[in-house]
């Protein structure tokens, strides 16, 4: 589905090398955004840029590691150069590393705070004065953070990961009553089941297989089918924002 309300808007996507991160630029781009795509594999940008481009659309790509706080800021700098201030942010850069919390995985509990949580700050805090900025010339300004139906729904083994995607519901929630009053909308996506490289991050045999069990019985929503979500949110009228949408596939309870 095509989104013509988005031409001329410049939207920074981050954890595009892939899955729902590299579908959501593809659908803006197709709407005639001006999309900057942040992500840490230069191949893989590279390669999407160039798809973009041969489209017609516009893309910028930018390595950059939301974990990283002069990465973040350097990514900030190179977009306003090339395209100016931003006024769609999409917060999906994530990670999914799950165990039995008796392990004691420290390493992996770190990284998806700091990924997942931290991340979205570090992000939220470099772009905010571009949204204000453009909600407070009129023109629609978002936020989108991609959380997941973890954070609401419990799964062992994935206690760390449910909990910073809890963080982030919670985060946007709570962005709400600060950036609505300025016309800034903020709106957090929590998907089910997805086909997405994050399956691919499962290291515990026992976990895989439940999951691969899910994806048979279930069957999973397409990352594209999330990223039409996301451009559907942003496309509405500037005083409509869709706050919190769970997308599930069918089959999932």
């Amino acid at each position: 589905m095509s989104y013509e309300s988005l031409s001329g808007r410049v939207a920074v996507v981050t954890g595009a090398a892939s899955g729902i991160g590299e579908a959501v630029a593809l659908q803006l781009a197709a709407g005639g955004a001006r999309v900057a795509l942040l992500a840490r594999r230069a191949d893989r940008l590279d390669t999407l840029a160039d798809k973009i481009r041969a489209d017609g659309g516009q893309a910028l790509a930018v390595v950059a590691d939301v974990t990283d706080d002069a990465s973040v800021a350097a990514a900030r700098d190179r977009i306003h150069e090339a395209f100016g201030a931003v006024d769609l942010v999409v917060n999906n850069a994530g990670v999914m590393l799950p165990g039995p919390v008796a392990q004691g995985r420290i390493e992996d509990w770190r990284r998806m705070l700091d990924t997942n949580v931290t991340g979205v700050l570090r992000v939220v805090g470099a772009f905010a004065a571009d949204l204000e900025a453009a909600a407070a010339e009129g023109r629609a300004a978002d936020l989108v953070n991609v959380s997941s139906v973890a954070a609401h729904l419990t799964f062992p083994g994935y206690t760390v990961y449910g909990a910073t995607k809890a963080a982030v519901t919670h985060l946007s929630q709570s962005l709400r009553t600060e950036f609505g009053p300025r016309d800034i909308r903020v709106t957090n996506i929590e998907p089910g089941l997805t086909d997405t490289e994050l399956k691919t991050s499962v290291r515990d045999p026992e976990l895989s297989g439940q999951l691969a069990g899910m994806f048979e019985e279930i069957g999973a929503l397409s990352a594209a089918e999330v990223a039409d979500v996301v451009a559907y949110v942003a496309s509405r009228p500037r005083h409509v924002n869709l706050r919190q949408i769970m997308v599930l596939p069918t089959r999932q309870a």
